[in-house]
Formats: C-alpha cells, structure tokens, sequence
C-alpha cells in the first residue's frame, strides 16, 4: 500500500529531525575540538608566559645584581686607587726626608772626618816640639785660621777649657782666635809675646786627644744612626711596596671581575629586552585567541540555540500531524501503507482498556522524550511496550535503566582514561614534533656545510690541479724556450767571431793593397785602385751584420733573462698559491669529516626521535576510534542519557503506580 502524504511529510520532518540533529552535534564536535586546541593552546601560552616572566624576573635581578657588584667594586677600586696614591705619595715622603737626612750625615760626616783630620795634624804639629811652648795654643789659632775642621776643633777645645781651671786666659784665646790674621802676625812679628799658658803642651795633646775619642764617638754615633735610618727607610719602603704591590695586583683583579659583571649585566639587560618583546608579543596572541574564542562561543551557543529551536519546532510539527486528528484522518481519507499503530492495536485487543491506556500514555510519554532529545533507547523501549506484557515491560524498562546507568559509569570512566592518555599522548607528540623539526633542521644545516666544503674541496682540488699542469708546462716551455734562446746567443756569438775575423782579414787587406798602390806606382800606366765600391760594399755589409748578430744576442740575452724572471715568479707565486690551496684543503676536510662525524649522530638521534614519534601517532591513531570519533561529544551522551533514565524512571514511576 501507498504512503499517504501525510506520512510522507511527517518522513520527510524526522528526515529533517535527524539531519538537523546530526549537524547540530556535528558543528558542537567542532567546536569541541576548537575549544580543547584553544584550552591547550592558552595552558601552554600561560605557561610560555610565565616562563618568560620568571625569565625577566631572573634575568632583572641578575642585572641589578650585576650592577650592584660593578658599583661595589667601582667603589672598592676608588678605595684602592686612593690607598695606591696614598701609599705612593708615602714613599716619595719618605724618600725626600731619607734624602734629606743622609744629606746632613754626609755633611755631619764630613764634619767630623775634617775635625778628626785636625786634630791628628794638630798632635802631629806639638807632639814634634819637644820643649814646652807657650805658642801652642797661639798655634792652635793659626790651623784654625786656615782649616774650617780645625775651627770646630778650636771651640770645642775652648768650651773643654771653660770647664777647667783657668777660663780667665780662655777667654782671652777667645779674644784673639776672633782676631784678623793679620792682627795676629803683626803681634807675632813685633809684638809683645802673650802670656804662656800654665799648661804644657803636653796638656794641651792630651785635651785633644780626648776631643779626638769624643769626635770618633760622636761620629759613630751619627753613622749608626744613620745606619738606623737607612735601615728603617728600607723596611718602610718594602712595606709600602708590597702594599702597592698587593693592592695593584687587587685592583687588576677587581677591574677585571668588574669588566666581566658590566658585561654579564648588558647581557642580562640583552635578554630582558628580547624576554619582554617575547611577552608582549604571546600575552597579545593569548589576547587575540581569547578574544576570538569568545567571539565563536557567542556565535556557537546562538547557533545550538536557533538549531535547538527548530529542532523543538520539528519536533512540535511532527507531534501535531502524527497525533489522529491529522494522522487518522489521513489513515481514513488517503489510501497508504497499513499503519504500524493499527497493528500493534490489534494485538492488544485482549488486554483491558485501563492497562491498554496506561501502557499507551507510557509510551506516548517515551516517544515524546525520545523524539525530544533523539534517544533510540527510549524509542526501541516505547516500540517494545506495544509487544511486551505488561509485567514484563516494568522489568524491562528497570533492567534498561540499570543498564544505562552502568553504561554511564563505564563510559565515565572510559573518558577519564582517554582524556589521560589523549593529553600525554599530545605532550609526546608536541615535544617529539619539536625534537624532530629541530634535528631535521640540524641534519639539514650539516648536509648543506658538507655539500658546500665538498664543492669547496673539488674546486681547490681542481685549482691545484690546474696550478700543476700550468706549472709543468711552464717547466716545459721554459726549457724549451731556454735551449732555443742559448742556442741563438751561441750561434750569434760565433756568427760575430766569424764576422770580426772577415772583417780584420779584409780590412788589413785592403790597407796593405792602397800602400803598396802608393808606392810603387809605373809612369804612363793607370794606376790599379781596387774595387773600391766594392770593398766598401764588404766591409759595410759585413759590419752590418756584426751589428745584426750583436744586436740579436743581447735581445735574446734580454728576452732569456726577462723569462727566466718571469718564470721563477710564476713558480714562486704558483707555489705559494698551491701551499696555501693545500693548506686550506686539509684545514676544509677536516672541518667535512667533523660535520659528517656531528651528521651521523645527529641521523642516529633523528632516527630514534621519530620512532618514537612514530609510536605516539600510531597510539594516538588508536585512541581516535576510541576516544575522538563519536558524533556525539561525552557531555552530550552523558546528559542525553541522564534524560533516558529520567524518562525511563518517570515511566516505571507511572506503571509501578498502575501495578499497586
């Protein structure tokens, strides 16, 4: 039997149903999929960012750290340069007073030395007089008039006197030694003789003498204190010198750290700068990513909402036109297919009108749900209600809801598990991606450096190569071109012997034959010149080709020397260019055998790298038919299935109430 066309529309809205509710469902897994990508994508931006904040954090306060250390050791070298021109300044002190004093010793020494010196002429002087002499101390007076020594010793003779007896006549020698000499030889001349002094002169050798042992004393004493001086000078001057000493070698060291923390500070401020860049740029692309997420959601949530809505209102319109105003009449009025309802209606003829009418809201009740949210449980368990008895449809929809909530429990934790490893499977596959696009991008980089030195190889190959063949045929030619040289300069030397000999032997010819022409000449006869123009034809002829040979030997002794220099600088520079060619080739193999050597490891990583990156995409291909494929995403399932139990215990609800 026909379809009436009331059942065609109503097919062709649950065609419309499912296909609404396939796309709605196919639009939330998009979505699904675009939110778990934007979720991951702005968890690992968080985490990029916060990496770079610490990174900042780090690298700012290394940088202050960094500037600290160059201000505390700027500082500390200033403290030192101070110390160090403190110090200096010390031993330049030092050394001025040290100069001054052993000035005034040598001046002290000499002193004394002239004062010594004195005396011993002085005793010399009286110790020769044998008698006593009054004059000894007027003699005294006269040394001391001509000895500046012997002025020194002269008052402190006098200042000796003045602490004996007798210091009446001593100020009288004081009197006269302030005397002019001249003053005093007028009175030693004419004068009255002064008045002889107690004493012998064996009184006044004796004083000497102890001015003697007093002076050599006193000297000692000078000389040992200037020894202690010296001394002194020399330790002060090594101390502050190994404090000098001490305190450069400080500041070079300290300089050089300061050096090395200005430059760990610009480096630090180097990162930061690139690290804020960095932030600025992933905190703008977290930005974006939110912004457009938030824009989807917006446009995801109204488009569930309006195909909601049309799916309600389909939904509404198919209950309207199957309810039996519509749908029997049409059954009545339009011939079709024989319903499925009617039959079922037969085969519950038996059983009573009650249980008929409540198994009938039950199932309009199941149906409805069913239709609401697209279960097939709900519709299979509406469909069996018209077959099933009555006691057996209450256990039926129990061990129905028992099952959906076992299924729920398993399929809840099935997604735990495939969230789990669905997340460490995409960590693997991200870090083995990465891996594998840098060692691909290293092996790339070595291939290309050796490609490139084993270009670089043939052609210094071929350029010694082509430097040897030039060299050989240079050689070549050279000998070549040597003995054809040597041998014109031979044949021009002994082609000019030969000439030179002609040319003597015809020229002592004719200067014999024009004598002996001149002087013997027979009267009435014509006198036999020779062949004069032809002579001179010879002769000219043949110092022409003198000249021709002479001037074809020294070209071809020029032109020999000219290639022979220019052969040796071509030797030199071909060798030299050759050496170095060489040189390069072996320095350029081994940096090939190095990066062939790094190339090797570097396959054998990428190699191992993508196996196990090859492992993790063959499991995330066997996770997919498991955990992504579904058309329905789990919250969708679990929510649907909630609303079957719901409905499914509203309807055991509704027969149990029946069954008491």
């Amino acid at each position: 039997m026909k379809q009436t066309p009331v059942q065609k529309v109503i097919e062709m809205m649950n065609e419309m149903m499912a296909k609404g509710q396939a796309e709605k469902m196919k639009e939330m897994g998009t979505f699904n999929i675009y939110k778990e990508w934007v979720s991951d994508k702005t968890q690992t931006t968080g985490f990029e960012i916060k990496t770079l904040k610490a990174q900042i954090e780090e690298q700012t306060a290394a940088a202050e750290k960094a500037d600290a250390d160059v201000a505390d050791l700027t500082e500390k070298i200033a403290e030192l340069d101070g110390l160090i021109g403190g110090w200096e300044a010390d031993q330049k002190a030092a050394t001025d007073v040290r100069n001054g004093e052993h000035a005034e010793f040598l001046k002290v020494q000499q002193d004394y030395s002239e004062s010594l010196d004195a005396i011993d002429k002085a005793i010399v002087v009286l110790e020769s007089q044998s008698a006593s002499t009054p004059q000894a101390e007027m003699l005294l007076q006269k040394m001391a008039a001509k000895s500046v020594g012997m002025q020194r010793v002269l008052a402190a003779f006098l200042q000796m006197k003045n602490q004996e007896p007798g210091t009446q006549h001593a100020a009288a020698l004081i009197e006269e030694s302030s005397r002019s000499q001249e003053e005093q030889d007028q009175d030693q001349l004419g004068a009255p003789s002064v008045a002889a002094y107690e004493f012998q002169s064996g009184g006044i050798v004796e004083m000497l003498e102890k001015l003697k042992k007093k002076f050599k004393g006193e000297l000692s004493s000078v000389e040992e204190a200037e020894a202690n001086s010296a001394h002194a000078y020399d330790l002060e001057m090594l101390h502050l010198g190994d404090s000098i000493e001490a305190a450069k070698s400080d500041r070079a060291q300290k300089a050089e750290v300061n050096a090395k923390r200005a430059a760990d500070s610009a480096e630090a401020k180097g990162l930061i700068a690139s690290a804020k860049a960095d932030l600025a740029e992933t905190e703008k692309f977290l930005a974006d990513m939110k912004a457009t997420f938030k824009a989807k959601t917006a446009a995801f949530n109204e488009n569930q909402k309006v195909r909601q809505e049309e799916l309600d209102a389909i939904a509404k319109a198919i209950e309207i036109i199957s309810s039996p105003s519509v749908a029997g009449n049409a059954e009545t009025y339009l011939p079709g297919l024989v319903q499925k309802q009617k039959a079922v209606s037969l085969l519950q003829v038996s059983r009573s009108s009650h249980r008929v009418k409540v198994t009938d809201n039950v199932i309009k009740f199941l149906e409805k749900h069913a239709a609401a949210i697209g279960s097939k449980n709900l519709a299979q368990a509406a469909e069996r209600m018209r077959f099933d008895p009555f006691a057996k449809v209450i256990d039926m929809i129990k061990n129905l809801i028992t099952k959906l909530e076992e299924e729920a429990a398993a399929e809840a934790g099935h997604k735990a598990w495939c969230d789990e490893q669905l997340k460490e499977n995409k960590l693997k596959r991200d870090k083995k991606t990465a891996e594998v696009a840098s060692l691909t991008a290293e092996v790339d980089k070595l291939t290309g450096q050796i490609a490139s030195y084993a270009k670089e190889l043939e052609e210094l190959a071929a350029a010694q190569a082509a430097l040897a063949k030039a060299m050989k045929e240079a050689t070549e030619f050279r000998g070549t071109e040597k003995e054809e040289n040597m041998k014109t300069i031979k044949d021009a030397k002994e082609a000019q012997d030969a000439v030179n000999q002609a040319l003597v032997i015809l020229k002592e010819f004719y200067a014999k034959q024009g004598a002996f022409l001149q002087a013997a000449q027979v009267p009435e006869m014509a006198a036999y010149k020779g062949m004069g123009g032809a002579k001179k034809g010879v002769v000219g002829m043949l110092e022409v080709i003198l000249s021709d040979f002479a001037r074809l030997e020294a070209e071809t002794t020029a032109d020999e020397n000219q290639a022979q220099s220019e052969y040796d600088q071509f030797m030199s520079d071909s060798k030299a260019d050759a050496k170095a060619k060489h040189d390069e080739e072996f320095k350029k193999g081994l940096l090939k055998d190095k990066k062939e050597h790094e190339l090797r490891g570097k396959k054998a990583d990428l190699e191992g790298t993508q196996k196990e990156l090859d492992a993790a995409l063959e499991y995330y291909a066997s996770l997919k038919p498991q955990c992504l494929e579904v058309h329905v995403s789990y919250e969708e399932r679990a929510k649907k299935r909630q609303e079957e139990i719901e409905a499914l215990k509203q309807a055991y609800e509704m027969l149990s109430q029946y069954k008491r």
